[in-house]
């Protein structure tokens, strides 16, 4: 819909002829959720930010407080420890982790807070080693 609405013609006649022609030429007959009840997240309340996080949702993206993102990375680094190929492949892992604990300990960022501590790298170890002989 690229042309201009030509003078003297009502913009809501202008627009119909726009709405019949697309029509005619079929531009109505693939679009994604036709025929398809609105979403649930359609909510009372008007959000500003419905795009943003639809757009988020369809990408797989999440957007968590800092604290509970290092939360799940901390946890998802001890997963990786454990099945790290090496010792010091888990060590580096648990290592690395431990600094953005330490570092979010020191200087909390706003939100909830983290409920994490630092591992014990030793006890990491042990572990990986506990898991590795279970395994043969």
């Amino acid at each position: 819909m690229t042309e201009r609405k030509p003078p003297g013609v009502p913009f809501e006649n202008w627009v119909d002829k726009q709405i019949r022609d697309a029509e005619a030429r079929g531009e109505f007959q693939q679009l994604p959720g036709v025929g398809e009840p609105l979403p649930a997240e359609v909510e009372s309340t008007y959000d500003e930010l419905w795009w943003v996080k639809r757009k988020m949702h369809r990408e797989g993206l999440a957007m968590l407080p800092p604290a509970l993102a290092l939360r799940r990375e901390a946890e998802d680094a001890l997963a990786a420890a454990h099945a790290a190929p090496s010792e010091r492949m888990a060590r580096k892992i648990i290592e690395d982790v431990n600094v953005k604990i330490r570092d979010m300990m020191f200087k909390p960022p706003p939100g909830p807070p983290l409920g994490k501590k630092p591992y014990d790298v030793e006890e990491v170890v042990r572990e990986w080693r506990r898991l590795r002989t279970s395994k043969s």
